[in-house]
């Protein structure tokens, strides 16, 4: 019992203190360097596997998450009210890295985000 405590203590002490994909972001959707263009977004990760919460002023619609080899990341559609956006995007370190897909408005685009600072 002992030495299981020993083993797996550590493993849990890490697993508290790593990031976490859950909470606010601000998603930098700039084009040019010298224009900056952020918007905000929002994820609450469910024990079940669902996310919920916001993308672009937009309400998450469905969505998943998942922690599976070594990352963790979420899936969601969200709409602008003339089409469904797909989003994935994973945790990389205390980043997020990802992409959202507009069929209708035929693109693809890639983004970054980092966490928004806390409001007091």
């Amino acid at each position: 019992m002992h030495a299981y405590l020993l083993f797996t203590l550590p493993l849990l002490l890490a697993a508290a203190e790593a990031p976490s994909l859950e909470g606010h972001w601000t998603v930098d959707l700039s084009v040019k360097k010298d224009e900056p263009y952020t918007r905000p977004m929002t994820l609450k990760l469910a024990a079940d596997g669902t996310v919920s919460g916001s993308f672009y002023d937009s309400k998450i619609l469905a969505g998943r998450w998942k922690t599976a080899r070594g990352r963790t990341c979420v899936s969601f559609r969200t709409t602008d009210g003339a089409g469904p956006y797909h989003t994935a995007a994973c945790l990389v370190g205390d980043t997020v890295q990802g992409q959202t897909w507009a069929e209708h408005r035929d693109f693809l685009f890639n983004w970054n985000a980092v966490r928004a600072p806390a409001t007091p």
